[in-house]
C-alpha cells in the first residue's frame, strides 16, 4: 500500500505580534494529551477554538443522516466527550447502532455520562481503541473522524482509513474534518494568523495561544487538502467532495464505491 510523503509541517510564526512563552513557560510544558485535564475544559475549548463549530456540528448531522442506512452502525471514531455522537443521534432517524472509539478512558467517562440514555438503551457502545493500530469495524454505512486523523500517526493514516474502507458498506460515507496545511507558506502564515486573531476573540490571551502551540507540535500533524483527498482515493473512497472551508480548517465527505 503506497503511504503519503510524511514531512514535518512548517514551524510557522504567524502572529508576529505575539508575545513569545518565556523559556520558563516553554520548560513547564508537555506534550499535549487527552486526559483528564483535557477532558474536563475540552467541550469549552472546541467552542472557543473551532470556527463555526455549532454549525459544523449541524452539517455532520445532516450529511450523516443523508448517508445513515437502516440496520447499520454509525461510527464516531475519536468520539472524545460525545458531543458528535449526540449531534449524530439527534439527527438521524432511521434504526442504527451507535459505536464511538477514543484511546482516552478519562474522555470516555464522560461520554458515557453525557449519552447514558443511549448506552442503557442499547443504541450505543463506546470502546476504548487506539486509532494508530488500525481499526476493526462491520456494517457502517457512516463513518465520522471529527478532527480526529490528524493526532493518528502519519504512517498509520493509510493503515486505518482502508480498515474504515473495507468495515463499510457500499455507498457509506466517511466525513473527515481535519486542520490543513495550504499549498503555499503565505497562505499558511495568513490562515493561521486568522485563526490565532478568532482565539483572541473568544477570549484566549498570547500565553493561552503559546502555551497550546507548544503542547500541540509533532502531536498534531496536518495535512494539505490535496493529500487528505488522495488518502481517501486511494483508500476506496472514489467520490470525494469539501463540504467546509475555514481558512486552515476543511470538512471533507468520501463516499465508497457501490
Amino acid at each position: 500500500m503506497p503511504q503519503p510523503n510524511v514531512r514535518e509541517p512548517d514551524n510557522i510564526s504567524p502572529t508576529s505580534d505575539a508575545t513569545p512563552a518565556s523559556p520558563e513557560t516553554i520548560e513547564s510544558i508537555s506534550d499535549f494529551n487527552f486526559g483528564e485535564a483535557t477532558a474536563a475544559v475540552f467541550d469549552d475549548m472546541l467552542d472557543r477554538s473551532i470556527p463555526a463549530y455549532r454549525e459544523l456540528q449541524r452539517m455532520i448531522g445532516e450529511l450523516a443522516a443523508t448517508f445513515a442506512e437502516p440496520g447499520t452502525r454509525v461510527y464516531d471514531l475519536g468520539c472524545s466527550t460525545g458531543i458528535t455522537l449526540e449531534t449524530l443521534a439527534g439527527a438521524i432517524q432511521v434504526p442504527v447502532e451507535f459505536v464511538g472509539l477514543d484511546y482516552s478512558s478519562a474522555m470516555l467517562e464522560r461520554a458515557h455520562e453525557r449519552l447514558s440514555e443511549l448506552i442503557e438503551s442499547g443504541r450505543l457502545t463506546l470502546q476504548e481503541a487506539d486509532l494508530n493500530a488500525g481499526v476493526e469495524m462491520e456494517n457502517a454505512s457512516v463513518v465520522v473522524l471529527n478532527l480526529t486523523l490528524q493526532f493518528v500517526r502519519p504512517l498509520r493514516r493509510d493503515l486505518l482509513i482502508g480498515d474504515i474502507n473495507r468495515g463499510m458498506n457500499p455507498n457509506g460515507c466517511l466525513i473527515l474534518v481535519e486542520k490543513v496545511l495550504g499549498n503555499d507558506s503565505l497562505f499558511n502564515r495568513t490562515f493561521i494568523r486568522l485563526y490565532y486573531e478568532m482565539k483572541r476573540r473568544n477570549g484566549y490571551s498570547e500565553t493561552d495561544i503559546a502555551h497550546k502551540r507548544e503542547a500541540l507540535e509533532n502531536v498534531l500533524i496536518p495535512y494539505r487538502l490535496d493529500e487528505n483527498m488522495e488518502l481517501l482515493n486511494r483508500n476506496g473512497f472514489n467520490q470525494t467532495d469539501i463540504f467546509f472551508k475555514w481558512y486552515n480548517f476543511c470538512g471533507t465527505i468520501g463516499v465508497k464505491g457501490p
